[in-house]
């Protein structure tokens, strides 16, 4: 997979990249990444990103041209043809279906918002998919990026060393996850349930099932109905 990550702060990519599960991709060979600094695309001496939204109102907005740019500059690289993602609260909320459908594309672009937006022609000119990480607001779109980038990533054959680890995650089958326990035995008085030191794998699976079902109703009934 080859991803293309459009931001005016490529430090914070980086940074992040280098302490994620992706950069294990990179090792391998799976994926490529480009960090592509938008403010590499303006035409003044101040490498100006911004500017007053049309019709007044506070806060600034992310101007066409830059952004036209550096995403033909993507395209132009890409050997297939990209799906061009961005984060943005308006988007479908992310859950593991969108994540899955998507380690399975061969080109993405990401492209990181600021301040009030972008102008939005460039979403309609070139903007696929709007994906929203939750019903709250963060300062920049370099952390929401990371978050749905990661949960993509981890889901390609071969960048986590055992698949079948993520394919038992939460939400994979509309579920919570059951808890996990490992050594010692017992700490403060508290022990690691008996069926999972039995050695019957049978109680075991059925365990995890009772606890995943009886967790998501607890905690997570809309899953259930859902189910």
């Amino acid at each position: 997979m080859e991803v293309y990550i459009i931001t005016p702060f490529p430090d914070s990519i980086n940074t992040l990249i280098e302490n994620n599960i992706a950069n294990q991709g990179v090792k391998k060979s799976l994926l490529t990444i480009e960090t592509v600094n938008l403010r590499d695309f303006t035409k003044d001496n101040y490498k100006k990103i911004d500017d007053e939204p049309y019709g007044g109102g506070s806060g600034m907005v992310m101007m066409c041209e830059p952004l036209f740019s550096a995403i033909e500059y993507c395209i132009s690289k890409s050997q297939k043809k990209p799906k061009i993602i961005f984060p943005s609260p308006k988007g479908k909320v992310l859950n593991h279906k969108i994540s899955s459908n998507l380690s399975n594309e061969s080109s993405l672009i990401f492209i990181c918002g600021h301040y009030k937006g972008i102008d939005e022609r460039v979403i309609e000119k070139y903007v696929d998919l709007e994906i929203s990480i939750g019903d709250f607001i963060i300062s920049n779109g370099e952390l929401s990026t990371m978050i749905i980038f990661d949960s993509i990533a981890r889901l390609i054959p071969g960048v986590l060393n055992d698949l079948n680890s993520a394919m038992t995650d939460s939400f994979v089958d509309d579920l919570l996850d059951a808890p996990y326990f490992t050594r010692p035995n017992e700490i403060d008085g508290l022990k690691v349930p008996e069926v999972l030191l039995s050695g019957d794998h049978k109680a075991i699976e059925k365990w995890r099932n009772d606890k995943k079902l009886e967790i998501t109703k607890d905690r997570r009934p809309d899953l259930l109905e859902k189910k």
